[in-house]
């Protein structure tokens, strides 16, 4: 069994899956979420480097007005993604920071569990999809007034 101090969870090797049928947020199911949490911050981290490193190469250099209008919309649309993902990254810290402090897979305004299919699509969730919906709802609300 993993265990949430020990090695990184494989999810590629183990082959598990957390189950209904099991402990909610047992130490396996919190070492699976933690590593799928690690492996998205780490592709998005290559993602972002890799962009970077685009960027070096230097500024747009192209003779055609056209070409050189749509190369700069291309990196505005990079830029803003790399921005979005900086952003996805302090959501995916929080969601560790709630592993170790045992309040992951729980809902910060119901403190009901999440379910584990919304956690599996949406590991960085804090809220059930009921809550979520009537924050939203709310927010729609007070943004009509």
């Amino acid at each position: 069994m993993a265990t949430l101090s020990g090695d990184a969870f494989d999810l590629s090797q183990s082959g598990y899956r957390p189950s209904a049928n099991e402990e909610f947020m047992n130490p396996e199911q919190l070492a699976y979420f933690r590593s799928k949490l690690l492996m998205w911050k780490d592709e998005i981290l290559k993602e972002s480097r890799e962009t970077m490193a685009e960027l070096a190469n230097g500024p747009i250099q192209e003779a055609d007005l056209t070409d050189r209008a749509s190369s700069e919309t291309d990196w505005g649309i990079h830029l803003r993604t790399r921005d979005r993902q900086r952003k996805l990254i302090a959501k995916i810290d929080a969601a560790m920071r709630r592993i170790e402090n045992g309040e992951y897979g729980f809902c910060e305004v119901t403190g009901e569990p999440i379910s584990l299919a919304r956690l599996e699509a949406r590991p960085i969730a804090t809220m059930t999809v009921e809550a979520q919906e009537r924050h939203e709802k709310n927010e729609r609300i007070s943004r009509d007034d």
